[in-house]
């Protein structure tokens, strides 16, 4: 029985039509689930959250497993709400997850199979106001406070069909899945298309890129789904293997550098797709033909509108209208910036005859001493200097001129003072970095983001 979920509703003729079909492999190509298989699991989990009620919050932690789809279908039966969380988030920010969105019990991965943990009798009733959603992703937004976005089937469907016509990715392809189901990219971009479109995958937890890139060409992926920092690991990769069925690269997750792009282009003959989107909303832009623009995110995605909130403005913040748009926040709403089908990112956006670039986000102004100054701007003029290879440009608390500015390096034959001189020959004096650090590499999470917030704290002020 669907119960009208359009989601349950396209598994049952998903399924229908290719039943004893291989649905999932593992990174070495072997049939991990048929899509029968998937349905018998989805029976079984369904029996053992039998005694759960509708509208409770059930949490899935299991990484990259083949059951993924199975609980996913089961929850939707039972009609609990899905709360995805990632398997290297810390046990304070798990039990903070917990808290916030009620959950009541959870799935977790032991080895090869799935725990359900029994119900927190502790957890409280949420109503939902009668209109209980099917998913809560989780965010931390512009605080460092989680809160969770509300979706129901109808979105996540609204998603999935808009990435599929954007990106051309049919039932002939096959994902490689190694950015966390978890994540709102890897949930649009790998599970959805399964469950709605008969998209199989082929599964990983492995994220060494030397795994990756040899799990790609183990099961002839078709499309891979990645980030910046994959792709920049292939291109200095030794004697790494030929990807003839590789047809679609993706990156997510953080801007795409120009020169990564072009090497891995000149080292496998395939373009880079960038695709940009929030958890609030799934996919906003993307790269149809590859531009060498630093911040470039394309055109709109099929069945996305996008409108600037400032047109008058070169840089401005953008509305985003689409039928995958969140019904908002949870447990405090925020009509301003989510709600009634419209969502409006943190990030800014200046619109180009290509298509749109992003050049920074509204809260990652830094305040030194009452002047606004843009990470991006400090950024670019770093990256101009010869022998910088990457950077990024952060605010931290000062005590005298309310925040100062600071800076992560990745650079060869270069020294802080020789850096520093060419910034102070190039910029403003408030927009100078008043400390540089090398690094080996940009530091990201999970996700492939990197936390300005997170650095400031990871390099403070020394007093």
């Amino acid at each position: 029985m669907t119960l009208g979920d359009p989601i349950l509703e396209a598994w049952e003729d998903t399924c229908e039509k290719n039943r004893q079909r291989a649905a999932i492999f593992d990174a070495q190509g072997r049939v991990a689930r048929t899509f029968s298989q998937i349905e018998e699991r989805a029976d079984h989990f369904a029996g053992q959250l039998e005694t759960i009620g509708p509208g409770k919050v059930f949490a899935i932690q299991i990484g990259n497993h083949p059951d993924w789809p199975s609980l996913f279908l089961a929850c939707l039966r039972k009609q609990l709400v899905v709360l995805p969380l990632e398997q290297t988030i810390s046990n304070e920010q798990k039990q903070s997850a917990f808290e916030i969105c009620r959950v009541v019990a959870a799935a977790v991965a032991g080895g090869r199979n799935v725990r359900i943990l029994p119900p927190a009798t502790a957890a409280a009733t949420t109503t939902w106001e009668g209109d209980p959603p099917s998913l809560l992703k989780l965010t931390s937004g512009t605080t460092a406070v989680p809160r969770a976005v509300r979706f129901r089937s109808q979105q996540l469907l609204a998603d999935c069909e808009n990435i599929c016509e954007t990106m051309g990715i049919s039932q002939r392809d096959l994902n490689f899945g190694v950015i966390p189901i978890s994540h709102s990219y890897g949930f649009s971009n790998l599970l959805t298309p399964l469950i709605v479109r008969g998209v199989a995958l082929a599964l990983s937890n492995d994220r060494m890129p030397r795994a990756i890139i040899d799990g790609l060409a183990a099961t002839r992926a078709t499309v891979f789904p990645g980030m910046p920092v994959f792709y920049q690991s292939f291109c200095e990769m030794a004697e790494a293997p030929s990807l003839p069925d590789l047809r679609l690269c993706i990156s997510a997750g953080a801007p795409l550098p120009p020169e990564i792009a072009q090497g891995f282009c000149e080292k496998f003959g395939r373009e880079i797709h960038s695709f940009y989107g929030a958890s609030e909303c799934g996919g906003i832009c993307y790269v149809r033909e590859a531009q060498s623009v630093p911040g470039f995110v394309g055109e709109a995605m099929s069945g996305v509108e996008i409108k600037q909130v400032d047109p008058d403005n070169p840089a401005s913040l953008i509305r985003v209208r689409s039928r995958a748009v969140a019904d908002g926040y949870f447990p405090e709403p925020d009509q301003d910036k989510l709600g009634n089908g419209i969502f409006v990112p943190d990030d800014l956006l200046e619109k180009t005859v290509a298509g749109y670039r992003i050049v920074g986000r509204s809260s990652d102004l830094i305040n030194v001493a009452g002047k606004k100054v843009h990470p991006a701007e400090v950024e670019a003029e770093i990256l101009r200097c010869r022998g910088v290879r990457a950077a990024i440009v952060f605010g931290r608390e000062s005590e005298r001129r309310n925040e100062e500015i600071a800076a992560c390096v990745v650079a060869k034959g270069l020294s802080e003072r020789e850096l520093l001189a060419h910034c102070r020959a190039r910029l403003s004096s408030w927009q100078v970095p008043r400390r540089i650090y090398f690094v080996e590499a940009i530091p990201v999470n999970e996700r492939g983001k990197t936390s300005r917030r997170e650095l400031a704290r990871l390099y403070p002020v020394v007093r």
